[in-house]
């Protein structure tokens, strides 16, 4: 994928609200890449390197599992990041995922 894609995927990021996640898988297919969620992973891996602040921690896996936990620095960070948004975890897992879930077709619809 470009760089473009990740940008593209950066902008949707940019626009999670507080106390509210998303999947990787969602934003793939508000892009119009449905099926392309790991390059998603991928361009969340990578935006660590962006001057931007995104809040990475407000996507996670479709099932609410944090799985890009690693990649925070330290264990815990991201957990904290969404506790402190109000959002319940436990055993890396949303409480509540449908309640949290912004879904960027929906939320973003013109």
């Amino acid at each position: 994928m470009s760089h473009s894609f990740f940008q593209s995927v950066y902008a949707v990021v940019s626009l999670i609200p507080f106390g509210r996640v998303t999947s990787y898988g969602a934003i793939a297919e508000y892009l119009g890449t449905r099926g392309s969620a790991r390059m998603v992973g991928w361009a969340m891996n990578a935006s660590h390197t962006e001057v931007i602040n995104l809040p990475a921690h407000r996507v996670v896996n479709r099932n609410g599992l944090l799985t890009g936990k690693r990649h925070f620095g330290a264990p815990g960070i991201m957990e904290q990041l969404l506790k402190s948004e109000g959002i319940d975890v436990k055993e890396d897992q949303i409480v509540d995922f449908d309640k949290h879930f912004w879904n960027p077709l929906i939320e973003l619809r013109s």
